[in-house]
């Protein structure tokens, strides 16, 4: 073997750790699917700024491993190639003496098939701080939940990004902490709002696309007033048979109505018939109590 390493750099090498975290997709085990990453380094909460400590492990000119860390930035998360474990113990030292800590705040996050990462983390002095089951939607159930009345669907690909703007900053709770969704085109306005920093980073892929985003598949929902209130992203892997569905908000005052189980419904239709199998979701009830069953184990651990 001929093992060496690279700093990952964005603008060169997002499509090389897409295709290795495709070709080493499993479904029973899977960890970080390939959007997870690139969901991630294109939204406007990730804190791009230290993408030059990820770290690719190479056998020749195949991807055999990566290390890379998500949000917060002290999150750091393991991918080897299958036949590559004993590169473990290295990826490991590479991560503790680089990747960023800041106060002892790293954390080593894993998932379920990367036992061996545990127990090599446990000689170390770690122990598992939480862990938790991120639900996953099988295809072999139906969702069927109808939109309610006084609602329609938009076209993704000719929605209005203002409108989807402020649906965000709604949706995603923004208005909380800063305030109601205004002044956001005045120079002067006190409180300098961009969509760029407001919601959760999906304006950015509908105007300059990531590599391998398909937002066509997005669900967009809106009232009687043409004001949208309920979005859900997909990124569809046709490689790996997966609908990963992120991100998903409703605005407040249109919660509790069926709006985002009736666009979970409209993926799952609209997925199943590509030939989907699984559709990702997250940790919260909600998606229990609509079908969701097991999915993805995450684990933490910490010094």
């Amino acid at each position: 073997m001929n093992i060496t390493t690279k700093q990952f750099q964005i603008l060169t090498d997002i499509n090389l750790v897409w295709d290795f975290m495709v070709e080493t997709y499993d479904a029973e085990a899977d960890g970080a699917q390939a959007p997870f990453f690139e969901y991630a380094i294109q939204s406007s909460w990730m804190d791009t700024s230290y993408c030059y400590l990820d770290r690719l492990w190479f056998d020749g000119d195949k991807v055999v491993g990566f290390v890379f860390y998500e949000n917060p930035i002290t999150d750091i998360y393991f991918k080897i190639r299958p036949g590559y474990e004993f590169l473990a113990e290295e990826m490991i030292d590479y991560a503790e003496e680089n990747m960023p800590g800041f106060d002892g705040k790293q954390q080593m996050m894993l998932f379920n098939g990367q036992e061996y990462l545990m127990e090599l983390l446990k000689k170390r002095g770690y122990h598992c701080e939480y862990d938790y089951e991120e639900l996953h939607f099988h295809f072999s159930k139906e969702l069927n939940a109808e939109l309610p009345e006084g609602y329609h669907f938009v076209d993704p690909m000719t929605a209005d990004p203002l409108k989807l703007a402020k649906m965000f900053w709604y949706g995603f709770d923004n208005h909380l902490e800063n305030g109601p969704f205004e002044n956001w085109d005045k120079e002067d306005a006190s409180y300098q709002w961009s969509p760029a920093k407001s919601y959760k980073g999906v304006i950015g892929p509908i105007i300059a696309p990531s590599p391998h985003s398909t937002h066509q598949y997005d669900v967009i929902i809106a009232d009687e007033n043409e004001e949208y209130v309920c979005f859900s992203g997909m990124w569809w892997v046709e490689e790996n048979q997966l609908a990963y569905m992120e991100p998903l908000c409703t605005v407040p005052e249109h919660r509790k109505k069926g709006l985002a189980v009736a666009a979970l419904s409209k993926h799952h239709h609209r997925m199943k018939a590509l030939g989907a199998t699984v559709m990702t979701g997250g940790a919260n009830p909600f998606y229990e109590k609509i079908g969701y069953g097991k999915g993805t184990h995450w684990y933490c651990f910490k010094k």
